[in-house]
């Protein structure tokens, strides 16, 4: 590129830096290499100016697209003007490796410009040693917020919660709280809902901002306030939080102690980080590869797959074994060495588009108890009314092949038991594991290809060896 078309695409870029995007959502390539090219110059106007300005999950993706070397460059040529925020928008290899590189002095001065919720989001992958250091050279009262979130269970709502919030006693008038929000320096950014509380910080109710701005001055907050919308207990899992939010149209709620005392605030933004989060690892357990991250290494992807395919190893050798039972037969008939594996492999299918279902409607509450029974019944009539359609297919397909009515028949049988079987293991086995406590998004995959293998190759192979033994 010439120096004359690099100065003509900086200006591009400096004009509309906040479309850094391609059609394809892509961060785009000439972007990239006018950072590139920046970065290598030490370039400071142009990243100020084109990079530092960037929203939180624009450079976010930015530092996700860059080369590792790049990345630290960056970080370092930015200092202080680099936001911390995007830190929580890029994979947790890619903000260890930044946050490794950088000074604790100048993590606990970003630190303390950020919400307590992407606070802790930073600092909790963070050594326990760097940890205490950087909040150590936080203000006292910061100090104290960020440690009890931290104290709560990963993944729980008092991790993902906001420390910052507008609380307010009873007794105060409407014209008390709109001069309190406007004289008090440390409030939240934004907010949606003011917090009543007692002396003793216990939750008695909520106020939204539209009634007060509806409200006139003299009245008192205790005779506009109402019962807080579902309080979620600190301690509460993030997934089912944010099942309260859908269920409930929430954007924002309160997040409580144990004494019912208010600890901070659960906002929609977060709940939909979870949400994506939790699909994604619902997903990626269904395919046994654990938490995965794009910019993980070799080994350690390698390190988190191993296991399961282990796994998998065994089970397979368990529907060998199955085969090996019915040797004799398969080497006088040639016919069902080749059709076997379409038994298996439409059992395995059907199971997996079962199985897919119930585990996300576990995971969303919407399979219990209560309707358990009714959803296995209907999966057994879609197994059955599938294993007679593609039972017929086969069958027809196979006799014509092989010129052997017998072949036929035989295949459309075993196809029928095994899609059975199928779509009861693929709602049973989620159902089971969930009842006795285990995940069923890791589990369940391995047990099920194992029951419709099995059972494609027995009923398969077992019909046909009965037939011909009578015959």
């Amino acid at each position: 590129m010439t120096n004359i078309e690099e100065d003509r695409v900086r200006h591009h870029v400096d004009e509309t830096h906040e479309d850094i995007y391609a059609e394809d959502g892509s961060v785009r390539s000439d972007f990239l290499a006018m950072v590139g090219a920046a970065i290598a110059d030490r370039d400071l106007l142009f990243l100020r100016q084109n990079v530092a300005s960037l929203h939180e999950s624009e450079l976010g993706d930015l530092l996700e697209s860059i080369l590792p070397d790049q990345r630290l460059a960056l970080v370092r040529l930015l200092g202080n003007e680099f936001d911390l925020t995007a830190l929580t928008e890029v994979d947790e290899a890619i903000r260890l490796e930044i946050v490794d590189q950088m000074p604790n002095e100048q993590i606990a001065a970003a630190i303390g410009e950020l919400d307590s919720d992407d606070a802790v989001y930073i600092l909790e992958d963070l050594d326990q040693e760097d940890r205490e250091e950087i909040l150590a050279q936080l203000p006292f009262t910061e100090r104290v917020r960020l440690r009890r979130a931290l104290d709560y269970p990963e993944s729980s709502a008092g991790r993902r919660m906001q420390t910052e919030f507008v609380a307010v006693p009873p007794f105060w008038t409407v014209g008390q709280t709109i001069d309190y929000m406007r004289e008090e320096e440390d409030l939240p950014d934004s907010f949606t809902q003011i917090f009543v509380i007692d002396p003793t910080f216990k939750l008695l109710g909520v106020v939204d901002l539209d009634r007060i701005l509806r409200t006139k001055r003299q009245v008192k907050i205790e005779a506009v306030m109402r019962e807080t919308n579902y309080p979620i207990p600190a301690d509460m899992d993030q997934e089912e939080a944010a099942q309260l939010f859908e269920q409930y149209d929430l954007i924002s709620a309160a997040v409580v102690d144990d004494n019912g005392r208010l600890v901070g605030v659960l906002t929609i933004d977060d709940v939909v980080d979870v949400i994506q989060e939790e699909a994604e690892e619902d997903i990626m357990r269904l395919g046994g590869v654990g938490d995965e991250e794009l910019s993980d290494t070799v080994i350690d992807i390698s390190r988190s797959r191993v296991p399961w395919l282990l796994v998998n190893l065994l089970t397979a050798i368990l529907a060998a074994s199955v085969i090996a039972l019915f040797d004799a037969t398969i080497q006088q008939i040639v016919a069902l060495a080749v059709l076997m594996p379409i038994v298996a492999g439409m059992g395995g299918n059907a199971a997996s588009q079962t199985m897919t279902v119930t585990v996300r409607a576990l995971a969303t509450r919407n399979l219990d108890i209560h309707n358990a029974w009714r959803v296995v019944r209907r999966e057994a009539g879609v197994g059955l009314l599938n294993g007679l359609i593609f039972g017929i297919l086969i069958g027809i397909a196979a006799g014509l092949w092989f010129r052997d009515p017998n072949i036929g028949g035989l295949i459309a049988s075993a196809m029928l038991i095994n899609m059975m079987a199928a779509a009861l293991a693929g709602i049973m086995i989620p159902l089971l594991l969930d009842k006795i406590g285990a995940d069923p998004a890791v589990s369940s995959a391995v047990f099920v290809t194992t029951v419709t293998d099995v059972t494609g190759f027995f009923s398969f192979l077992g019909l046909a060896t009965w037939w011909f033994a009578i015959g």
